[in-house]
């Protein structure tokens, strides 16, 4: 009689195993960090405006906007200068000045030379991007912190100038509540090219829900988008407002965040 067949059982891991890249992972990894050196201090030597729109679903939809100017001061801090007022007709959820100070301090994701070794970096496949072919890389933070907020997510890595032109995760530390206090929690942002030489953080948007007074679900879709990028002068006084804006509508800025993807 022929014997039964050999019984196997393979079991299938749920981290991707993709084929490797045309160059080894750490020649990427050491390049895009190495230009992500180049770009944190070019995106300190700009002073540009910076719009907040939130929008509410429903029936009519509903919104809530703000504007300012990020810019240097001649103590070498970043502040962020309200010139559009506050408005907003949202329902279901209120936004302050406080809160638009808030939202404008969501961390820039910079994975320097000197960061990269705060994380576990694995590639995890490719991936076309509008007109730009990149790799894909997995930042896992190695270990949290209470004094600090590391990025738990993805970053898209372009095959031409080997940059991060995308990424998308959240903010996280040793204390589960430590956040925004704001109802956002995954951030994907986009960078945009400048001289065809530096791609800067001009765009993020993130997508949540809350309750809605009548128990349903209210989806927000939020919108930072940054523009009329500068070269600053230390000496320089601060922008005149556009508009009329509250007292005490400066604050320590962020370190920027989104942009557009260039096409070639």
């Amino acid at each position: 009689m022929t014997p039964p067949p050999k019984f196997q059982v393979h079991r299938i891991s749920n981290i991707p195993h993709p084929g490797p890249p045309p160059i080894p992972a750490d020649q990427i990894i050491q390049k895009f960090t190495a230009n992500e050196d180049v770009m944190k201090k070019e995106y300190q030597l700009y002073d540009f405006s910076d719009a907040v729109r939130i929008e509410e679903s429903g029936n009519p939809p509903s919104k809530f906007t703000a504007a300012g100017e990020v810019y240097n001061k001649p103590d070498g801090q970043r502040y962020f200068r309200v010139t559009k007022p506050p408005e907003g007709t949202l329902k279901s959820i209120q936004f302050s000045l406080e809160d638009v100070h808030t939202i404008m301090s969501v961390p820039l994701f910079v994975l320097t030379t000197d960061e990269v070794t705060n994380y576990d970096i694995q590639y995890v496949g490719d991936e076309k991007l509008d007109e730009l072919h990149t790799y894909v890389f997995r930042a896992k933070p190695k270990q949290l912190s209470r004094k600090r907020r590391f990025f738990d997510g993805l970053v898209w890595v372009d095959d031409h100038d080997f940059a991060i032109v995308k990424s998308y995760g959240k903010f996280v530390s040793e204390i589960e509540s430590e956040g925004t206090k704001l109802p956002f929690t995954m951030f994907e942002t986009f960078r945009e090219n400048f001289q065809d030489k530096y791609w800067l953080p001009t765009y993020t948007r993130s997508d949540d829900y809350i309750d809605g007074a009548q128990g349903d679900e209210v989806h927000l879709h939020l919108v930072i988008h940054a523009t009329d990028f500068r070269l600053s002068s230390a000496d320089a006084a601060a922008p005149p407002p556009k508009g009329s804006s509250a007292p005490g509508a400066e604050a320590p800025a962020k370190t920027p965040h989104p942009n557009r993807l260039r096409q070639r």
